[in-house]
C-alpha cells in the first residue's frame, strides 16, 4: 500500500471536511471576540484561519486517491444524524469534480487579506470573508440537499456587505440586484428540492431523505416531473453562473465591488452555479440534462459571443474584465452539456483556470485602482514605462485568458472544444469564433492600458509591491504549472467525470463518448 492511500485512510478516519468549513466560522467568532483597542490584530488572525483551510485543502489534494473512493466515488466523507425527522444529515464528502474547487477557495482567501486593505470597519470586513469562505466550502462539499441549499444561501448575505459597504460609488444598487436575482433563483431550487425529497419518498415508498446520493441512484421520478425538477435546479444555477441572459447582475456587481469581492466573486462564487449543474443538474436528473442539453448549449455559445462582443466595447477595464467572464463561463457551460468525458474534463479543469486567471485580472485591475483612482481605458496610457512588472504579469495573465499554448486556459478550452465537436460539431464550430474574440478585446484593452503615449499621473505611480507580489505569484506560477502540465490535475478529476458520464448513459439509453 502506498503512502497516498495510507493518509487518505488516515483522513476518511478524520473529519478534514467537517473542519474544513468549521475553521473560517470559528475564525470569524475569534474576530469578533477581538477588542476595538487591538485592532491590528484583525488581519493577522483572519489570515491565520485562512491559511489554515488552504494548508488543510492543500493536504487534500495532495492524498486523495486518484483510483476513487467508497462512497459513489467520493472521499473523506463525513456523516453525522443532523436532523433525523426530516432524514437530513451533515454528509460532506469530495471527488475531482469539487476538489479543485476546494483547493481554489483555500487559494484565493488568504490571498485577498495580504494584498487587499479593507479601509474602514476592518473587523466586521474580515469577518464576513471568513463566513463567505465556510459558505463556499460548504457548497463544494455537501452531500445532503438541505445542506446544499443552506451554504448556498448563506454565501448571499457576507457579499451583500461586501459589495454594499466596501464597494464603490453604485454600490448599494449593485449589492441589492445581486440579492434579489440569485435570491430569487434560488428560491425556486428550494420547492424543486421539497418536491424532489417527497416525491422520491412516495415513490421508493422509503422514508423522507435529503441525500444526494440515494435520491441520485434511485432514479425513481417520472420523466415528465424529472424535467421540471431539473428546470426548477437549473434556473438557479444559471442566476448564479450567471448564464445569459440571466447575466445582467455580474457587470454591476463586479465594477462596484471592492477588489477582494470581485476576486472571489470571479473565483469561487460563480462556480457554485457551473458545479451546481454538474454536481446537481447531471446527477439527479440525467434525462432531464440530455433532454435540455441543445437548450443550454445554445445559452452556453450564446453568452460566449455576447459576453466577448460586449466586453470590447466597454470603456472601464474592470467592467470589460466582467464581461469576459460571461464569455468564459459559457465556454464552461458548454462542456458540461456536451455530456462526455473530454467536455466535462475540460469543464471541471476550466473552473479552476478561470479562477486563476480572473482572479488574478481582478487584483491587477485592483492594483491599478488604487494607484490611479480611475479604471477608464483611455486614462490608463503608457503604464508600462511605469509598472513594468506589474505590466508584464498582466500580459501572461492575460495570455493565459485568451488561452495561449502553454498556459492553463487553454488546455480547459482545448478539451471542452475537443469534447463539443465530437458530439454537437456546430456548436463547438461557433464556439471557436469566441476564442478569436477574446484575443481581439483583451490584447486591444492591453495595449492601450500598457502601451502608447504615457497619460497624466500615470508617469507617477510606483510598481507592484511586496505584499501584492504575495497575491499574485502563486496564480501565476500555478497558470505555468497548468498550462504545461496538467496531467496531475486531470488524473484526479477523470474518475469523477467518468462516473457521472456512465450514470447520465445508465439513466438516458445513450453509449459513451469516447
Amino acid at each position: 500500500m502506498n503512502s497516498s492511500v495510507i493518509f487518505a485512510e488516515a483522513g476518511a478516519s478524520f473529519p478534514v471536511l467537517s473542519l474544513l468549513v468549521i475553521l473560517p466560522l470559528v475564525g470569524a467568532a475569534a474576530l469578533l471576540l477581538i477588542p476595538s483597542s487591538r485592532s491590528e490584530m484583525l488581519r493577522p488572525v483572519a489570515l491565520l484561519f485562512t491559511v489554515a483551510v488552504a494548508a488543510a485543502a492543500g493536504w487534500l489534494v495532495a492524498v486523495f486517491e486518484t483510483s476513487g473512493g467508497s462512497e459513489a466515488g467520493f472521499q473523506f466523507v463525513s456523516r453525522h444524524e443532523w436532523i433525523s425527522s426530516l432524514g437530513t444529515s451533515w454528509h460532506l464528502g469530495v471527488d475531482g469534480i469539487s476538489l479543485f474547487l476546494v483547493a481554489l477557495t483555500g487559494l484565493l482567501f488568504p490571498l485577498t487579506i495580504i494584498a487587499l486593505d479593507p479601509g474602514s470597519d476592518q473587523k466586521s470586513y474580515y469577518v464576513w470573508l471568513l463566513v463567505l469562505e465556510a459558505g463556499c466550502l460548504g457548497a463544494f462539499l455537501a452531500l445532503d440537499l438541505l445542506l446544499f441549499f443552506m451554504f448556498f444561501e448563506i454565501v448571499l448575505v457576507p457579499m451583500y456587505f461586501l459589495i454594499g459597504k466596501w464597494g464603490h460609488s453604485n454600490a448599494r444598487y449593485a449589492a441589492v440586484k445581486f440579492f434579489l436575482y440569485t435570491m430569487l433563483g434560488s428560491s425556486i431550487m428550494l420547492v424543486g428540492i421539497v418536491s424532489l425529497v417527497f416525491l422520491h419518498s412516495s415513490a421508493t415508498g422509503g422514508a423522507v431523505t435529503f441525500d444526494l446520493v440515494e435520491i441520485a441512484t434511485s432514479q425513481s421520478l417520472a420523466t415528465t416531473t424529472a424535467r421540471w425538477l431539473f428546470l426548477s435546479f437549473a434556473l438557479a444555477f444559471a442566476v448564479k453562473v450567471p448564464l445569459f441572459p440571466f447575466h445582467t447582475w455580474l457587470p454591476d456587481a463586479h465594477t462596484e465591488a471592492p477588489t477582494a469581492g470581485s476576486v472571489i466573486l470571479a473565483g469561487v462564487l460563480l462556480k457554485l452555479g457551473t458545479y451546481g449543474f454538474l454536481r446537481f443538474g447531471l446527477y439527479l436528473f440525467p434525462e432531464a440534462t440530455s433532454y435540455f442539453a441543445p437548450l443550454f448549449l445554445t445559452l452556453g455559445v450564446v453568452g460566449i459571443l455576447y459576453g466577448a462582443v460586449v466586453a470590447a466595447m466597454q470603456k472601464d477595464l474592470k467592467r470589460l474584465v466582467a464581461y469576459s467572464s460571461v464569455a468564459h463561463l459559457g465556454f464552461i457551460i458548454l462542456g458540461a452539456f456536451a455530456l462526455n468525458i473530454q467536455s466535462l474534463e475540460g469543464s471541471v479543469l476550466q473552473m479552476v483556470n478561470h479562477g486563476l486567471s480572473t482572479g488574478a485580472l481582478f487584483f491587477l485591475v485592483g492594483f491599478i485602482y488604487e494607484r490611479r483612482h480611475t479604471r477608464q481605458i483611455a486614462e490608463l496610457g503608457g503604464l508600462q514605462r511605469s509598472v513594468p512588472l506589474l505590466a508584464g504579469v498582466f500580459m501572461v495573465v492575460m495570455l493565459s485568458s485568451i488561452g495561449l499554448p502553454g498556459l492553463n486556459g487553454f488546455v480547459g478550452e482545448f478539451l471542452i472544444l475537443l469534447g463539443t465537436f465530437e458530439a454537437n460539431r456546430w456548436w463547438a464550430v461557433v464556439a471557436t469564433v469566441g476564442v478569436i474574440l477574446a484575443a481581439v478585446y483583451l490584447l486591444w484593452a492591453y495595449q492601450r492600458v500598457f502601451h502608447g503615449p504615457t497619460v497624466g499621473e500615470n508617469v507617477k505611480i510606483v510598481d507592484l509591491r511586496w505584499r501584492e507580489w504575495v497575491a499574485v505569484a502563486p496564480l501565476v506560477a500555478l497558470i505555468v504549472f497548468l498550462g504545461v502540465y496538467p496531467r496531475p490535475a486531470l488524473d484526479r478529476i477523470e474518475p469523477a467525470v467518468e462516473r457521472l458520464v456512465e450514470h447520465v448513459e445508465m439513466n438516458d439509453g445513450t453509449e459513451a463518448s469516447p
